[in-house]
């Protein structure tokens, strides 16, 4: 008991570096409005979406996530070696068992990291950040590297109408350690089983399995009340956030919530009353919405742009399929 009790913790953490891989294929609308029977207005009015990435065979899950790792790992300073685990959020690493991020650890060259996947869909990445951050303060790891990856084109409908734009794919991955100021605040996380049903995948695979012709299960959701639920229930998780982390949105510069709709960022950005001086993520335009991949993406795109820079605070919100969620707020590295 001595040695762990000696092992301690930081007193806080904080996000060290980031990386982002966007896969080199971009779909604009017009590829895809004929299968849905759409147009390029009716989906910019709808999503806000113009062209979205989808990933080639080989920017695989594991190939973006390493790509994405690596720039992270360079930016903070840090060594492959020197990560005590490595945690992946995604729902598109289409092996039930092992871990994609068993892989992932080990092709980047880290020490036989602890490595596990976790599944929150497009909530996972805050889901992951906060468990670092709780690793590096506890003392169970003083490195964690975070994944937020996501081939969702895997998982797409091209013929649902009320999908097939929406979805896309790529990789975001920050490096979480000690740090002398706070840089991590406090998670506020959750779900609400009760909207189960509202995006979720289609088929079971036992389903699939049994029927006369097998096919990849995909991805479907119920927009309107989505769309509700998110633009006005969310805005109350965001104030609890800071709230728990003792600011108000006057101290907030960056906004970066989970890419899945613009009207639902502008909902949430009314709702919330932000200052005209907080910068707000719109990655979701470019990108698609990418699930877990989603808020780095966004993140790492503010900062090549210069609406965020470092020492900048941040508020981090998502939610996707359960419906599972969680926000905090982080110092942008």
């Amino acid at each position: 008991m001595t040695d762990l009790i000696d092992r301690g913790g930081s007193a806080h953490a904080a996000i060290l570096g980031i990386g982002t891989y966007r896969p080199h294929r971009v779909i604009p609308n017009a590829d895809i409005i004929e299968a849905i029977d759409s147009s390029d207005e009716w989906i910019q009015q709808r999503s806000g979406i113009k062209q979205r990435r989808w990933a080639a065979p080989e920017e695989t899950v594991q190939m973006m996530s390493v790509a994405a790792s690596r720039t992270a790992l360079e930016r903070a300073g840090v060594e492959a070696a020197q990560i005590d685990c490595v945690v992946v959020a995604t729902v598109s690493h289409l092996l039930q068992t092992p871990a994609v991020a068993t892989a992932i650890a080990h092709e980047l060259g880290t020490n036989k990291a602890a490595a596990f996947d976790i599944s929150a869909a497009c909530a996972g990445f805050c889901h992951g950040v906060a468990m670092a951050s709780d690793m590096v303060r506890g003392g169970s790891a003083k490195h964690v590297l975070v994944i937020g990856v996501e081939r969702l084109s895997d998982l797409t409908d091209v013929g649902d109408r009320g999908t097939a734009f929406i979805f896309a794919d790529g990789a975001g991955a920050v490096v979480v350690g000690p740090s002398d100021e706070p840089g991590i605040g406090p998670v506020v996380w959750g779900s609400d089983g009760e909207q189960f049903d509202l995006i979720r995948q289609k088929e079971d695979w036992r389903d699939v399995l049994a029927s006369d012709h097998p096919s990849m299960p995909h991805l479907v959701m119920q927009g309107n009340p989505v769309f509700r639920w998110a633009s006005f229930e969310m805005a109350k998780i965001a104030q609890q956030t800071l709230d728990r982390s003792g600011i108000t949105v006057d101290d907030l510069d960056v906004f970066v919530p989970h890419q899945a709709n613009m009207r639902i960022i502008d909902a949430m950005a009314r709702s919330m009353k932000l200052p005209a001086h907080v910068k707000i993520a719109r990655d979701i335009a470019e990108q698609g919405n990418t699930s877990a991949a989603s808020i780095p993406l966004a993140l790492d795109r503010m900062i090549e742009d210069g609406d965020a820079k470092s020492g900048d605070t941040a508020l981090l919100i998502a939610f996707g399929a359960g419906l599972a969620y969680a926000a905090q707020v982080v110092k942008v590295p």
